[in-house]
């Protein structure tokens, strides 16, 4: 072969930094490719020579009988083996080295195609490699042109896409415009490492704390999480490791400066700097910021806050389109229900007055239930029996007659209502609007709207239904579901996309499993287990 591998090693090793192990490897495969096309379907070795800087063939035969010859490409007559070593006897392996400028074109070609092959694999692995170190870090870029509405990013060695959903609603960019993003994921694919960016996650506006406010990168001040509704507005929690240090103020900055920095790049976001609390409740109340909460009633089984607001923050602490309590469950992790005063004075009248039927229990003893977050009799037949008779005062006696009379009592209540949504048809539901009730007033219809803005900011739902894709759903799995009244092909998929292989998988859950598996709300996921209970029934 007449190639300068010495020259050619070093020049593509240095120019694009490939390990020269790796080119080596790539030149043996070439000639052993070369030369099975030139001598037929022989066993070969191929070595690289360090001292001549050159590729060795050798072509390995196993010594039979002169008579006994049948196939002359893996097979030494023996005569002609003992010319060469007379040590050898038959059943012997001898290697014969093989002149490689026989090969010609053919290897050459093989060893420009196995060199530039490599070249791409390793510039590949070596972007994969680069961008994996960025992963869930920030990246800066420039928008090369569009795919429909995905946005195609210039990173350098590579490119980046934005897709549509991970943009921020009404944010619009030109070919060239600067664009720091996200860096989601990176995958390798048959056309190249794809890097998956973001502007909508709320760790870009944890990094972009962390890169604005210098107490952050000290450690000094800590971000414990983060929760965003992308170009509208953010909350994060923050506290600090030095009591001196005002965790808040340092994210803010002089005048504003620092989270100004932020709201700008995040096109206009606002931002509400909230102080962490190790106490829960305390979080939430923080977190609920401006309304002030007036009590708060913590059900640690079910993992929710009951919130109590006076009737004049009701809709502030709710916000537009339940904006503003969405994002403090987010931030906390806590599913939080927010009452005013007075629907609260009504709600827990109601309750006493349905647990103090419980035989032995009394008004005084309903009521310190309630204030532990015991709303019904389901609730109190489920207690432990050592904690009732603990909180109430009981004895033991007492207890099991407690225990008794609220599962009689609970049994009496679903077998006069059973099923109380059957009936209900289900609404056409637009992913991310509430539904309310027509005809209310202001604060009824804000509390029509909770029960339902409640189950879309539960903690870390398994599935977001704003992002599943129809399209990736079969036609008969979507045409099953919508035979449910009101299904239309959204929910359908959903429902699919969740793991409910029937109805009777959504019948034997209940509204809160439901909910939490598709991240819709609580009062659709009734009328869907409603519905399915119903058709299984029948």
């Amino acid at each position: 072969m007449q190639i300068d591998l010495k020259r050619v090693i070093e020049t593509v090793g240095k120019e694009k930094n490939i390990d020269r192990q790796l080119l080596i490897g790539a030149l043996r495969e070439a000639v052993l490719t070369a030369a099975r096309k030139h001598f037929g379907d022989c066993v070969f070795e191929t070595r690289f020579n360090e001292e001549t800087e050159e590729i060795e063939l050798i072509r390995y035969r196993t010594v039979v009988a002169d008579e006994e010859l049948a196939n002359i490409s893996k097979q030494i007559p023996a005569s002609e083996a003992l010319a060469m070593d007379d040590s050898l006897q038959v059943g012997d392996e001898i290697g014969e080295p093989l002149p490689t400028d026989q090969l010609g074109r053919i290897a050459a070609q093989a060893a420009k195609q196995a060199i530039v092959q490599k070249v791409m694999e390793a510039e590949k692995e070596k972007v994969v490699r680069e961008f994996r170190d960025k992963k869930h870090q920030t990246v800066t870029g420039q928008v090369r042109r569009f795919d429909k509405a995905d946005i195609i990013v210039d990173l350098g060695p590579t490119e980046g896409v934005l897709p549509v959903r991970e943009q921020i609603p009404g944010e619009k960019y030109k070919i060239r415009d600067k664009v720091i993003a996200f860096v989601v994921d990176v995958k390798k694919s048959t056309r190249g490492p794809q890097v998956m960016l973001s502007r909508a996650h709320p760790e870009l506006l944890i990094r972009l704390f962390e890169q604005e406010v210098t107490e952050i990168s000290e450690g000094i001040v800590v971000i414990q999480s983060a929760a965003r509704d992308p170009g509208s507005r953010s909350k994060i929690a923050v506290y600090s490791t030095e009591p001196s240090i005002d965790p808040v103020g340092a994210c803010v900055g002089i005048k504003g400066a620092r989270v100004q920095a932020i709201v700008q790049e995040l096109r206009g976001e606002k931002i509400d700097i909230i102080p962490y609390d190790r106490d829960p409740a305390r979080f939430v109340c923080n977190a609920l910021a401006p309304s002030e909460p007036s009590k708060v009633i913590v059900n640690e089984r079910l993992h929710i806050m009951e919130v109590v607001v006076p009737d004049e923050h009701l809709s502030l602490a709710i916000g537009k389109r339940g904006q503003n309590v969405r994002l403090a469950a987010q931030l906390t992790g806590w599913k939080v229900d927010i009452r005013s005063e007075s629907k609260m004075r009504e709600l827990v009248q109601e309750y006493k007055n349905v647990i103090a039927q419980i035989p032995a229990l009394g008004e005084m003893r309903a009521e310190i239930l309630v204030n532990e977050g015991y709303k019904d009799p389901a609730d109190i037949s489920r207690m432990d029996h050592r904690t009732l008779v603990k909180l109430l005062r009981l004895t033991p006696e007492e207890a099991d007659q407690v225990l008794q009379g609220a599962a009689e009592l609970a049994a009496a209540q679903a077998s006069q209502n059973p099923d109380a949504n059957a009936d209900e048809d289900l609404e056409e539901f637009h992913l991310g609007e509430p539904i309310i009730d027509e005809e209310t007033s202001e604060s009824e219809e804000a509390e029509a709207a909770i029960d339902d803005i409640v189950a879309k900011t539960r903690p870390q739902p398994l599935l977001d239904p704003d992002r599943v894709d129809v399209k990736t759903v079969p036609v008969e799995r979507l045409r099953y579901w919508m035979q449910l009244k009101g299904v239309a092909e959204q929910i359908a998929a959903v429902i699919h996309t969740a793991g409910f292989a029937d109805f009777n998988s959504v019948a034997s859950s209940n509204a809160d499993e439901i909910a939490y598996k598709t991240g819709l709300p609580v009062k659709l996921s009734g009328k869907l287990h409603a519905e399915t209970a119903k058709i299984i029934g029948n």
